[in-house]
């Protein structure tokens, strides 16, 4: 038999860094080890949309949790969420094995251990600058919004598989 019976689940961005905040994306190279690695040891790989760009679409600014923490967003990453809950079920009864959940520190979608908060909204006024806006974001340890309603959906489901977050794009188990 050809499967391996593994899977990772790969937040959307690990694989397509073109849904990423300008200029944030990072070189798509610089996953190809762990990419590799699956494919090498015959480990499938799902991979979850981008709330964020499905949301607020490529042309977007880069937020913080704050501002994900509203009804729409919540609501449209559970919608996201759902099919992939009865995907992991099918797998899971399947006797499959799911390695983990990835994520990217610092996220506020999808950070796991890390995500980032700022009193953030609106346009900066005349004597304030973008810069002294930006210095307020502030890493704190909680998962990303997507990421929060994703292990809140599994739990309802009593099923638990680790997450794990990429940080400066080399695997971290945190």
């Amino acid at each position: 038999m050809n499967r391996g019976k593994k899977i990772v689940i790969l937040s959307h961005c690990i694989i397509n860094q073109n849904s990423v905040v300008k200029p944030y994306a990072k070189n798509g190279k610089d996953f190809l080890p762990f990419i590799t690695w699956c494919l090498s040891n015959n480990i499938g790989i799902i991979q979850l949309p981008c709330p964020e760009t499905g949301i607020l679409g490529l042309r977007r600014w880069g937020h913080v949790k704050d501002q994900f923490e509203n009804s729409n967003f919540i609501n449209s990453s559970i919608k996201y969420l759902e099919p992939f809950i009865d995907i992991i079920q099918d797998y899971l009864k399947e006797e499959y094995q799911i390695l983990g959940i990835f994520g990217i520190k610092g996220s506020p979608s999808c950070g796991i251990s890390k995500t980032c908060r700022a009193d953030w909204c609106g346009e900066a006024s005349s004597y304030e600058s973008i810069n002294d806006i930006s210095s307020r974001v502030k890493m704190v340890d909680e998962k990303g919004i997507f990421m929060e309603k994703f292990e809140e959906l599994l739990k309802q489901k009593n099923i638990s598989i680790p997450f794990i977050d990429i940080d400066d794009w080399r695997i971290e188990n945190d």
